[in-house]
C-alpha cells in the first residue's frame, strides 16, 4: 500500500518546485537577467497551558514567497504570501519595477552556476507529527503538572507551551537550479516561579527535535524547570573580583553564537569585527576545534544547500585553535573579493570538540570562582569584542556549588576570553543547533557590591 503521507508531501513539493519555474520564466519575461526565489508551505499546531488549563490552541497554515530579480547589477525583491498565479505575477513585476530605481552594486547576483548543489541528499528532517489536540494538551499539562509537584517551593506557573511544525521550502534561480525538501520540528517548555521566605525566582527548560521521539519526556522537562527554578532561590550578591568564570553549557552556546558573527561575511566586510584579518591566526588554545556539519541527520540546522543554491559541505572554522574559515554568503564573499563558503543563512549545527569531565568534574576544576547558569542583556560590541553582560549563577569554593548568585555582571574581550579557555565539558545533554559542553574561562571581572 502506498504511503500515503509521502506521496501527498512528493505532490506538494512538486506544486511549489512549478511555481518556482512560473516566476522565473515571468521575470524572465520580463527582461530580467538573472532571479532567484524561494518558496514554503508551514503547517502548524501550538498548544499553551497554565495552571492546569489551557490558554491556547492555534492552527497555524501559512504560505511564503520571496523573489528577487536582477537587471545586470541592479537588484529588486518582493514578497507575498499568496501563491496564486496572480499573485506571483504580481511580485515578479514589483521586484522588477523596484530594481529600476536602484543603484548599481558590482555584487548583486546569483552565485557561480559552478557551486550550486548537484543533488539534494536526505538528511530525514521530516518527522510530521500528526497529534491530536486533546493529546498534545495532556502532554502540556503532564510536563506543567510535573514542575509544579516536583518541589514545595514551585509556587506559581507561567505555563507549558507544545508546538510542532511541518514545513516545505523550495529554493529556486535562474542557473536552471531548484531545489526542496521537507522538515519538521517539535517543541516542548515549560517555566514556572519559586518562592522560599521573601525570594523569588523563575526559570525554564525545553525539548525540541526533528522527530517526536527525540524528545525529552514532558515529565522530565517539566522536573528540571523546577530543579533549575529552585536552585537560584535565596540568590547573594557578590563583591567585585577577578575569579576563573564557568559557563553552563546552555549558557555557553551564546559564545559560539558570538564566535560565529565575529566571521560572518556581514560584519567582516563592513569592517565590523574584532577578527577582522585574523584568517590563520591562534584565537584559542591549541585543544580547540570548532566545526560546522550541515549534514548531520535529523539536525536541527541541517541543510542540503544555502540559501543561495550553493551546497553545504562540513568544516572547520577553528583547528588546533587556528583561524579555518570565514563564514560567507555569496554577496560578503564578492564584496572581500573571495568565494561564498555557502553560509548564506549562517553556520549550520555549529559544534565545538568536546572535553572528557562532566559538569561535576569541570566544577571541581573551576575550584573557586563563578559558575554562569543565567545572562541578562545583549553586552557584546562585535567591533572591539568588548564583552559586558547582566548574569546569575552560583559562587564555588574547593570545588563545590556553595550558594546562588545573582545582580552581577561579567566583563571582559572575547579575543582574551578565546584565549583564556581552559577547558570545555563533555555535558551537553539538550538538543539543539549549536552543540558545546561549558567553557572554563581562565579570569573574567566579576562586579557586585
Amino acid at each position: 500500500m502506498p504511503n500515503l503521507a509521502t506521496a501527498d508531501t512528493a505532490e506538494r513539493l512538486a506544486a511549489l518546485e512549478q511555481t518556482i519555474e512560473d516566476l522565473l520564466s515571468e521575470a524572465k519575461r520580463q527582461g530580467a537577467s538573472a532571479a532567484e526565489a524561494v518558496v514554503s508551505n508551514t503547517t502548524g499546531l501550538d498548544i499553551a497551558v497554565r495552571l492546569g488549563e489551557v490558554e491556547t490552541v492555534e492552527h497555524t497554515r501559512d504560505n511564503g514567497l520571496g523573489i528577487s530579480v536582477y537587471f545586470g547589477h541592479r537588484k529588486g525583491s518582493a514578497s507575498t504570501s499568496d501563491l496564486s498565479p496572480d499573485a506571483v505575477r504580481d511580485a515578479v513585476r514589483q521586484a522588477c519595477s523596484i530594481a529600476t530605481h536602484t543603484q548599481e552594486d558590482r555584487c548583486a547576483g546569483l552565485a557561480p552556476a559552478e557551486l550550486m548543489a548537484t543533488e539534494v541528499p536526505d538528511l530525514d528532517l521530516s518527522h510530521p507529527w500528526d497529534i491530536p489536540v486533546d493529546d498534545a494538551v495532556r502532554l502540556a499539562i503532564a510536563c506543567e503538572d510535573a514542575a509544579r509537584g516536583a518541589d514545595p517551593r514551585i509556587v506559581n506557573s507561567e505555563g507549558a507551551s507544545f508546538g510542532t511544525t511541518a514545513a516545505l521550502a523550495v529554493y529556486g534561480n535562474s542557473h536552471g537550479f531548484v531545489g526542496g525538501y521537507p522538515s519538521s520540528r517539535h517543541e516542548l517548555s515549560c517555566a514556572v516561579v519559586g518562592k522560599d521566605g521573601d525570594s523569588m525566582q523563575r526559570d525554564f527548560w525545553w525539548t525540541t527535535a526533528r522527530a517526536p521521539e527525540d524528545l525529552e519526556p514532558a515529565e522530565t522537562v517539566g522536573r528540571r524547570a523546577a530543579e533549575r527554578t529552585v536552585g537560584r532561590l535565596n540568590a547573594r550578591r557578590l563583591g567585585t573580583c577577578e575569579v576563573p568564570v564557568l559557563f553552563r553549557a546552555d549558557v555557553a552556546m551564546g559564545l559560539l553564537r558570538s564566535f560565529a558573527g565575529a566571521i560572518s561575511g556581514g560584519n567582516l566586510y563592513r569592517q565590523t569585527s574584532f577578527l577582522l584579518d585574523k584568517l590563520g591566526e591562534q584565537l584559542f588554545p591549541s585543544f580547540v576545534r570548532i566545526y560546522e556539519d550541515p549534514h548531520r541527520l535529523r539536525g536541527l540546522a541541517s541543510a542540503p544547500f544555502d540559501g543561495d543554491g550553493v551546497a553545504t559541505a562540513p568544516k572547520d572554522l577553528v583547528a588546533d585553535g587556528v583561524l579555518q574559515s570565514w563564514l560567507l554568503d555569496h554577496y560578503s564573499a564578492c564584496r572581500m573579493g573571495l568565494t561564498t563558503t555557502g553560509n548564506a543563512g549562517g553556520a549550520r549545527n555549529l559544534s565545538i570538540g568536546l572535553g572528557s569531565d562532566d559538569r561535576d568534574a569541570m566544577i571541581r576544576r573551576l575550584d573557586r570562582g563563578l559558575l554562569v547558569t543565567s545572562l541578562m542583556g545583549q553586552g557584546v560590541k562585535m567591533i572591539t569584542g568588548d564583552y559586558s553582560r547582566g548574569a546569575a549563577g552560583f559562587w564555588v569554593e574547593n570545588g563545590e556549588i556553595q550558594y546562588p548568585v545573582e545582580e552581577i555582571t561579567i566583563a571582559g574581550n572575547l579575543a582574551d576570553m578565546f584565549k583564556g579557555l581552559v577547558a570545555v565539558g563533555n555535558d551537553y545533554d539538550f538538543a539543539a543547533s549549536i552543540t558545546t559542553g561549558s567553557w572554563l574561562i581562565e579570569r573574567m571581572t566579576v562586579a557586585g557590591e
